[in-house]
This record gives C-alpha cells, structure tokens and sequence, in this order.
C-alpha cells in the first residue's frame, strides 16, 4: 500500500488568491505575498511505483480541464528564508466525498486498486522579512484562517502519511465494555455520561442505574448505554413536548405534544400520514406520470396513471452547522431529504425550502449603526461566516442531488439591552424542509415478521455524527472541554451517494405493488441503533444484526462507532428475503452499496453480534437455545427497555418578568433615514445572495421560485411545484416566522407565524383553507430558566388560532438546545417557531407574484392595502425598532380570526376571478417595505398615498409620526395591485366580508425610475413625505446582500451586477413562430424513434429531459453508463443519444471529466460512441454537464487539429463560471440562424431560459476553433442583454462565456451541445416570468428542439 502525489500549481484564482491574503495579512500585518498549489494524494493497494499507464491515466483525470499535462511529482512551492509552506487538508480519520467520487471514477475506469484521492492545499506565504524563530507561532496565528478544524487539518512533516492514511489514526485502545454499575452504582454511570459526552439529566441517571441494577440486574455495556443516550435523548425522543407541565405552580391538562394534535379536530381529515413517520402527508391527485418500466436494466418510459399523496417535511441542523456551517448544512439537507424517501414504503423528494437564523453579520466595510463586535463559543463559527457557508452548504447539496429550493427565509439579529443582557442568534438556525409526492397505496409501512431481512442502502459506515443525538440535546452548548467529542458530531455530506440512494428508491417506488421495500427508516439522530430498531419495534419484532455484515468506510471503526455514528445518505429498509437478490440487482445498477445486515427474529430483543451476516439467523428467535452465544455481545436490550413506554418526565416552569429596552417614536426618528436603514437591514433586504447560487428549475415540476419579475427579482411569498410533467394539480408551500416579536410576546409572535404562513400561501388558488397543513419547527432554550413558559404560551396561542382558522399541524421536530456559553455568560437564541404550510393547488396556473404589473402594461393601477387588524400600527419587535437599537412596545397581534379568515378566502376568490394583477404580503418592514418590493420586482413607478389609511386613525402624534407606524408597523395584511376598472368590485368584496381593505396608493405604468419623483410617499394630495428615485431605493434595498456577495464570489462579478442594476430595462421575448399552430398538426407514430437517455453517477436532470423527448414523440429509454459497460444495451439500437444535466460524479475533478473518461479509456464502449457519432441516420443533444460531455469526447469540435503544446486540450471545454460561484438564472438567450437540426424553427427568437452551472464558460484550444464554429453556423445560442444583443456583461451572460456563446453543435448539425435548460421550459407555466406581449400561452417555444428532432428522424422535417 502505497500514496503517491501528484502536485497542480495554483489551487485558487487570482481574485480568491488575493482576497485570502488580504484576510491574512489582516491578521498578521507582515504577510507580503501568497501563492498556492494543490496535492493530489493517491492512495493503491497494489504498487509501489504506479506503471507508465496508469500514471497516464491518473494525470488525464487529475489534469485541469483546458490545459495540458501540468502534474509534478514535486512540490513545487518551496519555503525560502522570509517564507512559510502551510499545507491543509482533509482528517485522516474519513474520506470526503470528493476522494468517494474520485475513487468511483478511478473504479469504473478498472482501476480498482486506488483507494483513496484526497486533495490539500498548500500555501507558500511571504512575510516582510526572515522568518526567524517564530515560524510556529505565525504558521498558528494564521491557521484558523485557513481551515475548518471540524474537517480539515494541517499536514505536516510529522504527520503527512506514506502508505495509508488511517496510519496516522489512533485507533481506540477499547472496543466496548461492560460497564460496573452492579459494583459502583450511579457513580459509574456518571462517570461515562462524562467521558463519552451522553448527556443524561438526573432524570436519565436514576432511571438507568435502576433499570440496570433492579430490573435488568446485569452491568450494561457502553454499546448499550451509548445506545440509549441516542435512542432516548431529549432529540430523538422529544421529551419536553411530551412531558407533564407546570407553569407558575399550575398543572397543564395537556402536554405541548397533545395540544398540537387538537388542531386536528379542527380541519378538513385530509392528512393521510400525520405525527407517525419520517414526514407528514395529504391527500393528492389522480395524474398521469412518466415511469421506468425496467428497473434493474436499460427500458423504455411509459406514462401510468398514478394517485399521489403530497408530502411535507421540516427539520433543523443547528449545532453542527454552528461548529461547521458548510458540512453541517449538506448534512441537514440531505437528512431532511432522506424523511421525504422514507415515509410509507418509499417517497419522492421534488423541491426544498430553506431558512437561517444568525447573530449580528458586522460585515466587513458595512457594519450596521446598530450592530456590535461580540464574542463567541471558541468551536462555534461567526455569523456572518455561518449566513454564508451554512447557505453555500445546503445549496450545494440541493444542486447535486438534484433538489431545487423555492422558497426560504433569513434573520440575522443581536442586541445588547442598556442593562447588559445580550439576546442573539449566538446559536444559529439551519432550517431544511421539502415536498414531494407519494403513491398513495403506498403509505402503510409493512410490519416485521419473522425471516424478513434488514439491509442498509446508501454509503458506507464513517467515524461521523458520533453521538450527534446527545450533542444537540446538551441544554447549554459551548461548555465541552473535549474537543474531540464535537469533532465526532460533525458529518460529513455526499449528494452524489444520496442521489444514488434515491435512484434506488424510486425504482422500488415505481415497482408498484411488486416494491420490495416493505418499511423504510432514514438513518439520523443515533445511528444503527436507532433505524434498525425504528424497523422491527412494531409488534416488538425485534432482530439480530451483525456487525460485520456492514460495509466499511474507514477500517478502524470501533464497535460502538458503527452502533452509533450517524454517517450519512443511508436510509434501512424491510424485505422479505425472497427480494433480496432484486434489491441487490437495482443498487448495483445505480452503483448504490447494500448492506444485508440483519434478520428479523420475534424475540422481542435486539442483539448486535460481532460476525458475519448468518443465513441460519434464525435460531436466535429461541433466545433460550442460544445462551453462549448472547452471553458476551456488545448490545443485547429488549426493545420493552430502549424503546418501549417509559415515564414520563416532568417540567416545573416559571414565567420570569423581563425588562426591554422600548422603542419610543420620537421627532428624531426621520422617514428617510428610518427607510434607509430598514431597507438595509438584513431580514428585510435582498436575499438575492442566496437565490442565485441554488439551483431552482431542476426537475422542470417549479411552477413558482423565489425570484419574480424582468430581473428575477427574490420576492416570491409561496413556493409551487406540480406533482408531473403532464399535469397541472400541484402542492404550493409557504413559511412563516416573527422571532423577535417573540422577544416582547411570545403568544403575539405565535399568532403572527401562523398570519405570515398564511399571508404568504394566499396568492396561490388552493383547494380550500381547511385544506392547509402546516409542519410546526420549535428552536427554543426550553430548559433555560423563563423559557420554557414562554414556549408554552407559544404554544397554546398557535394552537388555538388554528383551531380558529381550520388549519392544523400534522407533523414537525423541536430543538431545545438554543443557549450557548459565552465567556460564562448563557446566551439565550430567540425563541424561534417556524410555521411551514402546504396544501393541495389544482391548477399550477391561478396565481399572482409580488411584481408589480403597471409598466408591463402600460397602464396606471390601484394598490389596495387588505388590513386585517385595521387601523392598528404597533412597532413593538419591528424590524424599524430593531434598527434603533430597541424591542419593546406593544407589538402585532391577530385579534380577530375571522377576520383574517375571510381576508384569505375573499383573496383567494379574486384569485381565481382574474381580478389581481400582483400582490405581496405585509411583514418584515412593515407596508412600506411591502410597496417598496413589489415595484423593485415590476421596475414600476409607485405613488403611495396613506391619507384613506390615517383618515380615522386619531390620535394626538404628528402627521409624520402617524405616517411612520402606518409604514413601519409590521401588522397582518398583504397588498393587492388591481386594475383600476376593478377598484370598486375588489373592495367590495373585502367590505361584505367585513374585512378592511384601504386603497394606499398606485402603480404608475410611465416614469423615469432614476428621477427623485418615481417613488412618493404622501399623507394626502398636498403633503409629501418623501420622494426618492426607485433605483435609488432598490440599491439600498440591495445593498447588504451585494456586501455579502462580494464575500462568496468573484468581487468584480458582484459589482458589476450591483452596479449594472440601474441600467436595466427587462428582457424582451420575441419568437418566430407560433408553437401550437406549427405543430398542431404533428404526425406521431405508433412507436417514435428510440432514444437512449444516458445518465452517469449524479445525473439529475434526466426525468425533465424523458418528459420533454417522450411528448414530442419519441421512444425514450433510461439508459445508465453501466448498462452499457456491462453490455445490457448497445448503442446501434438507438437513433437519439441524449446527455441530461446534473452533476456526474459530483463534478469532481472538473464538470464531466469523470464521465468523459469513462467512455475514452473504456475500450468497449470508446467504438460504440464513436460508431453512433459517424452514423448519419442518428442525432445527439447534451445540456449542461451533457454538454460539458460532449465537449470533452469532441462530438462538436470544428475539426481543427491540436497543436504540439496542447495535445491533450480538447477543441472546446466549459470552464468556471467568472463569478467563481454556482449560477442559477433566467437568462435571454438569442437563437441565430446555425446548422442544428433541432433549432431550425427558433432561429431568430429571443427568449427566457433557465441555466444552472458552475462550469458554464466556452473555453477554446484557440481562437480560431471559435472563429470557425461562428464562421460555420455552429453557434447555437447565445446570452444577450436586455436589447436582445450578445453579450459577455454578468449576470445577463452568467458565466462569461466570449460572445456571449451558450451552444454549439458540430458542422453537420446532428450534435448539439448546450449550457442552458430548454426542457425545463418547454411549457409556459414553468417560466417564472414572461413579458406581458408574450403570444405563447400553453405549449412553449422550447418544445419545438424536440419536435423538431422527431421530424428530423421521421423525415418529416421540411
């Protein structure tokens, strides 16, 4: 066994290089230069000197993309006098997922000795002088800025491996033991909660010292207490919510938990899952859908009328994100995921919503007047560090998977009382829900029986997430002295594996009723030993598992680490043994690892055996015959003892009076100034910082995202999906969230979530309200003295309001670890209840975004203000009191159910009328931020004019200061934009229901958006409180998220969208035919050509690109890279080869690479592609990482030939995106007239498209490739600016491709290679914007490339 390295000089761009060394001469002012390389680590088991070959091979697939062979056995940064070499990379003790996918390209490509591949990076760093003595010490000063201790460390002399990479792994001294309780008692038991970081509470100590030492009368092992520390815990067991309550020496009828399920006697019965598995559900709709017909080999799709079942599930990830934001994040989403596959027998994730509560951001150069330098828990990250990693986290692994976001929140919030005390998200908040869809006979887990086997799907077992359901339930966090033990309850995120596990559930999904999948569990919070007992707890099933049956990630891993580490993208499963060779079939085709690990027994018991997996497992149901072999095992426990009904605990609380700095509205407080700092603050601005680098079109079901208007403005209230390609019904989702009016009142805050849940669902047409289930997430300090009274009072408030509504919750998780110690000090994050709603929508189609409509049509409107509590302006724990440094103050409230009942269901009326043109709701910032949005989003001209709103209001403050709490008062309502020819009905309406609803402005259709009068505010027809120009205003609106953006991308590229932002007009959309006219007539035959879909590892665009091929009439085949390397297809029987997008092998080593070489070394199948290539009956298209692909195999190069200096160099490659960042955008690509067969009938139209890369720049060997792709009509599409012209300006063009270049195809117009997604767009509810002259109204222009590939291959095409 043997590591060889391989060095790469410049591990960083020039921008990331210099930014790094200015945050590190920051902290040491001598730091003069950087430069970096970076060092490939290959670790084989079988040579010590790799052959001539291999090293080939190796160099091929490590080499950057566009450049030759750069690879150097030495190092090629060497430290002189005035220099230092630091060199970070990953632990030793676990691999990346970046080495996992590495390795999987190096096995497919038959080299099954390599290991491991992992990458370091290492930093020559210049100082002002010799370095002298003090090397250490400024190698140690400037290490905290150069890595994430949580997964990286420092490689050194000492420590670097040469053979193994576990050689440098302590490995444990003990396996497991038994632990003396009989002998000591409690002391012992005390002795290992220390040691081992298990968290029991007195409560836990008394409990299993007596079970042990009286009812079991045997000394436990530490397998098995671990076990119940993970099994038990307050996280997995929710104690608190459940527990017997007194508030102020008074008994609760009802525990939290019981109050929750009440709603339900409130609401239509439509849930058909609720508070019992790993998500929540509702009843759906009865559609068609596209499905795999074969599911352990190459089929075709075929459409099967399906009756689904619409999923929700919410959860948070708040200490591990909070010691590694970025792994603690992936993790939490990929958890969140795994609650979505495992309800019922299998379930389908579709998209993903997001939210983070931090502290105080101080950004760098824009410091906010109110905010402070304080400090923080020494493992825990900053908040601005966490806003930023957190977020690049969880979108990272939603774009891998293949899971787009559509809705979200953020808070950022701290302040320092004038008497001292601090209240701060110092512990932060990583919010992850999802919807999907189930099929409906699908929902009822089977139970164990005797026999049935228990298997482990998904990747293999890390010395990860060890004792993560302990750590998050510690009631204090940032006391641990061991850093080790935080060190374990961090994980490590693999979106490819989880993309692969997925693969594999939805085949057994589709299987219908012949799915082996009995019973699913997602592994979470401890591990095995909690998902293998979650499947065979029914009926007290219990179950023999064996320890060696498990597959292994890393080698040393202990006993009780596989017990209980929760490593992640695994999810157990129930089958009968009969079906065990059909799910091994259906993992090895998606490459998916299995582990058969256990069986079913009878007994009642669990037993962990140390052993390979034993076919005659059975015997152990007769626990009586086999005393020997149970007599010395790590964890043998009833499942009556670890999971059955245990006592429950009980909570005396306490309401304790506290004391808040109260916001006064003094002569001081000025509009302007008032308007500046609350567009600034960062609950209220921009959040384009996190939209724009997640992916939110992938699977082509978002019917509504979070950006809105000509500049995909982040607005959105809802998030919509539908439930298939070939259906309208869908499942839309909002959030609602008023933390820090909580701080004032609890009960206020809990009644305004469920408003703002319901203010943000009511612009979408939804079957009924009573309909609307919602996922309630608590992140609360419960066990914190005056707490947990107020999580009551929240509580009760939440739940009677819903009663009122006719709403319900049917699901959600608590986190009561929400106080962090900071320098003895315990600070208390707000008491934090997220309220996420979702609710059948019949048609994807009857809704209204918040941009307003008056310029597109050319026509002034009316902006009505739906005033649910009326004339009522309290400021009290307002974003506007926040920005002055105070809270307190009577803060919103809903007083009147009714009220707002009847608000939603006459909104929801005109909705479906037609009567609203835009509407937005009334929340963080109060109506004037509200007005202010929604003509930033439509690039509209806005009057607003409060003197209807005040005319009654009374009172003796100033006109101005009535003007402040009317703008600034953050009550329940939304506005409505509507003809002006509609005023009248619309207010009508809202007046027989007795609901108030004010006219408070207009939407002005002409006016100059730079003059100082396109934004007035008045108090009447003569009194003008403020005139601003609208770019001026939507700057400020912008501007802390610009500041962040400068933070995580290429600066330049942040400025320059910022900057360019006033100078935009909108995209204008033309096109050169009518689709459905032109295609009315098409011909489809009885079978449609046969077209291979050919899909790697971490492909997910496929289903979006099969919908769009198998509507335009073509036979559409699922092909994997394995049916081919294994010769279960060929490619002669297809005409269409088809390349979707996604992330293969998680883009690892470069977007495609991998997948590229698995075709060019492969000798099998390196002719088949070619053979297909020279054919001239057959076509191709690859989109995105497809065509990634096709560049790197040379299916568009123009034929030129490669110099000496770049053998090596394909003709055309797609590299970096110039912004450095991950880009999601709706982009305008221009159509010229090129060879494609497949865009003959576009040429000459200019329309929307969505694009989602972080590779998606056209780089060419030389310039004149890319002459002679123009000068041939090889340019397929290309980015254009607003007045429809090419253009390399970002973000229009997102990647900096020259010429603004977005395809290509090869000279004789049967390859096609593209970077943007048409088959998301190919119907026009899946643009998230169009203009309002826009002719196509169903069908899309895009689907035309499709339609037009058919004729092509029918002979049709004329």
């Amino acid at each position: 066994m043997t590591i060889v390295r391989y060095y790469s000089a410049g591990a960083l761009s020039a921008a990331k290089t210099n930014a790094l060394q200015e945050s590190l001469k920051a902290v040491n002012p001598r730091v003069q230069t950087l430069q970096t390389e970076k060092c490939f680590y290959v670790q084989n088991n079988r040579y010590e000197q790799l052959p001539a070959n291999v090293d080939a091979m190796l160099r091929g697939i490590l080499k950057e993309l566009d450049a030759a062979d750069q690879l150097s056995g030495k190092a090629g940064l060497v430290a002189g006098p005035s220099q230092v070499v630091i060199e970070i990379g990953p632990r030793f003790n676990f691999s990346t997922a970046a080495s996992t996918n590495s390795v999987s390209i190096c096995h497919n490509l038959g080299l099954d000795f390599i290991e491991r591949i992992e990458v370091s990076t290492r930093y020559l760093v210049g100082l002002d002088g010799a370095v002298g003595k003090d090397g250490a010490g400024i190698v140690s000063a400037l290490l905290p800025t150069l890595h994430d201790p949580m997964t990286q460390c420092q490689y050194t002399e000492r420590n670097i491996p040469a053979n193994d990479f576990y050689e440098m792994v302590s490995r444990s001294k003990e396996d497991w033991y038994f632990v003396p309780l009989l002998e000591q008692g409690r002391r012992a038991l005390e002795e290992i909660n220390v040691k081992n970081g298990l968290a029991f509470d007195e409560w836990d100590l008394e409990y299993y010292t007596n079970l042990f030492v009286k009812v079991l009368k045997r000394n436990p092992t530490n397998v098995e207490l671990f076990d119940c520390a993970q099994c038990n815990s307050e996280h997995s067991r929710h104690w608190f919510f459940k527990g017997k309550l007194t508030v102020d020496g008074k008994p609760k009828k009802q525990s939290l938990i019981e109050m929750i399920c009440d709603t339900q006697r409130h609401t239509n019965p439509n849930n058909t899952v609720k508070f019992s598995d790993n998500s929540s559900a509702i009843k759906g709709y009865q559609h068609t859908a596209l499905r795999a017909s074969c599911f352990d080999g190459p089929g075709k799709f075929v459409q099967r009328s399906v009756q689904s079942d619409l999923i929700f599930t919410a959860e948070t990830h708040n200490m591990p994100t909070a010691v590694s934001p970025f792994s603690g994040a992936t993790t939490g989403t990929g958890g969140r995921l795994r609650d979505v596959q495992s309800i019922g027998r299998g379930g389908l994730p579709i998209a993903g919503t997001a939210g983070y509560c931090v502290g105080m951001l101080n950004i760098p150069g824009h410091k906010l007047p109110y905010e402070s330098e304080q400090e923080y828990p020494g493992s825990f990250a900053r908040p601005l560090k966490v806003l930023i990693e957190a977020s690049d986290g969880a979108s990272d692994y939603g774009n891998k998977f293949g899971e787009p976001v559509i809705c979200g929140f953020a808070i950022s919030f701290g302040t320092v009382q004038s008497d001292g005390r601090r209240k701060e998200y110092v512990k932060p908040i990583m919010f992850s829900g999802g919807v999907g869809t189930m099929d409906s006979d699908l929902v009822d887990k089977k139970d164990p029986k005797r026999g049935m086997l228990l298997a482990k799907i998904g990747g293999p077992v890390y010395r990860i997430g060890v004792g993560g359901g302990a750590a998050s339930s510690v009631e204090v966090q940032g006391d641990s002295t061991n850093s080790e033990l935080d060190f374990n309850a961090v994980q490590r995120g693999d979106a490819e594996m989880e993309n692969k596990l997925n693969r594999v559930v939805r085949a057994c999904i589709e299987m219908g009723d012949r799915n082996p999948i009995l019973a699913i569990h997602d592994q979470g919070a401890g591990g095995n030993c909690n998902v293998l007992k979650e499947l065979v707890e029914p009926g007290c099933a219990g179950a023999v598992i064996f320890s060696k049956a498990f597959q292994l990630g890393d080698p040393t891993i202990s006993t009780l680490e596989l017990w209980g580490a929760e490593y992640q993208e695994n999810n157990a499963v129930l089958l009968d043994a009969s079906d065990r060779d059909l799910l091994q079939r259906i993992c090895d085709r998606e490459r998916c690892p299995v582990s058969f690990v256990g069986q079913v027994t009878g007994s009642g018991y669990v037993t962990l055996l140390e052993q390979e997996f034993d076919a005659g497992a059975d015997r152990f149901a007769d626990r009586a015959k086999c005393g020997k072999e149970l007599a010395h095992v790590p964890f043998d426990m009833h499942l009556d003892h670890v999971l059955g009904k245990m006592p429950q605990k009980e909570f005396k609380l306490q309401h304790i009076g506290e004391r808040l700095d109260e916001f006064q509205l003094t002569a001081k407080v000025k509009l302007p100034e008032a308007l500046n700092l609350v567009l600034s603050a960062a609950t209220v601005g921009s959040k384009r910082y996190l939209t724009n680098k997640v992916d939110r079109s992938v699977t082509g079901l978002v019917a509504q995202q979070q950006c809105v208007g000509p500049l995909h403005t982040p607005l959105a209230d809802f998030g919509l999906v539908a439930v298939s390609h070939f259906a309208r019904e869908g499942v839309a989702t909002s959030i609602g969230a008023q933390p820090i009016k909580g701080l004032v009142d609890p009960a206020k805050a809990a009644r305004m979530t469920v408003a703002e849940a319901l203010s943000n669902l009511v612009f979408v047409g939804i079957s009924e309200l009573a309909d609307v289930k919602c996922s309630g997430n608590w992140m609360w300090a419960a066990k914190v003295a005056g707490e947990g009274a107020k999580l009551v009072d929240a509580c009760e408030a939440m739940c009677e309001l819903m009663g009122q509504l006719s709403i319900a919750i049917d699901g959600g998780k608590d986190s009561l670890s929400m106080a962090a110690r900071v320098n003895g000090e315990t600070v208390v994050s707000p008491g934090t209840l997220v309220v996420s709603t979702y609710a059948p929508c019949p048609d994807v189609t009857v809704k209204v975004t918040p941009d307003l409509k008056a310029a597109a049509l050319g026509t002034d409107t009316a902006l009505l203000y739906v005033a649910v509590e009326g004339q009522r302006f309290r400021l009290g724990g307002s974003v506007l009191a926040q920005c002055y440094g105070r809270l307190g103050g009577d803060c919103p409230d809903v007083g009147n159910a009714q009220c707002l009942k009847s608000a939603f269901n006459v909104t929801q009326q005109l909705l479906r009328q037609g009567m609203l043109l835009s509407g937005h709701d009334c929340s963080d910032g109060g109506l004037i931020t509200t007005v202010l949005e929604m003509a930033f989003a439509g690039l509209t001209a806005v009057e607003i004019n409060l003197e209807q709103l005040l005319a009654s209001s009374g009172g003796a403050c100033s006109q101005e200061e009535a003007a402040i709490r009317a703008l600034f008062a953050e009550e329940c309502g939304w506005v409505l934009e509507v003809q002006q020819a509609n005023v009248a009905a619309v207010t009508d309406a809202f007046r027989k229901a007795a609901v108030p609803c004010f006219t408070v402005g207009r939407g002005v259709a002409v006016a100059d958006l730079h003059s100082r009068q396109s934004v007035s505010v008045r108090a009447g027809a003569k009194v003008v409180l403020l005139q601003d120009s609208l770019f001026n205003l939507f700057n400020r609106w912008e501007s802390t998220s610009f500041e962040i953006e400068k933070l995580q991308k290429a600066k330049a590229s942040a400025i320059e969208e910022y900057t360019g932002m006033e100078r935009r007009t909108g995209p204008h959309y033309t096109v050169s035919f009518n689709p459905d006219a032109v295609y009315a007539d098409l011909k489809l035959g009885p079978a449609g050509p046969k077209v291979a879909l050919i899909r790697e590892e971490g492909t997910n665009g496929d289903r979006e690109m099969a919908a769009a091929l198998f509507s335009a009439g073509f036979e559409v085949h699922d092909v994997v890279m394995n049916d081919l390397l294994q010769g279960r297809t060929t490619l002669d029987r297809y005409r269409g080869i088809v390349f979707p997008g996604g992330f293969s092998y998680a883009d690892t080593l470069g977007s495609a690479k991998g997948w590229a070489a698995c075709i060019q070394y492969n000798g099998t199948i390196a002719p088949q592609f070619e053979h297909f290539r020279q054919r001239e009956d057959t076509f191709s298209l690859g989109v995105c990482n497809g065509c990634q692909l096709m560049g790197l195999i040379g299916w568009v190069e123009t034929g030129l030939t490669s110099t000496a200096a770049t053998p090596t160099v394909p003709e055309v490659v797609l590299v970096g995106n110039r912004s450095e960042k991950f880009e999601s955008r709706w982009v305008t690509l221009r159509v010229p007239a090129s060879r494609s067969i497949m865009l003959r009938r576009l040429a000459g139209s200019v329309l929307g498209c969505w694009v989602a890369h972080g590779e998606g720049r056209f780089s060419f060997r030389t310039d004149a490739s890319r002459d002679r792709l123009l000068m041939s009509q090889c340019v397929t599409m290309q980015y254009v600016d607003d007045a429809s012209n090419p253009t390399e300006q970002y973000p229009m063009n997102p990647n900096g491709s020259p010429l603004g270049i977005a395809g290509v195809c090869s000279p004789d117009g049967r390859h096609l290679a593209i970077m943007p997604h048409p088959e998301r767009c190919v119907q026009m509810w899946q643009w998230p914007y169009v203009t309002a002259d826009f002719p196509c109204k169903n069908a899309a222009p895009w689907m035309s490339m499709f339609q037009e590939a058919y004729l092509w291959c029918s002979g049709q095409q004329q």
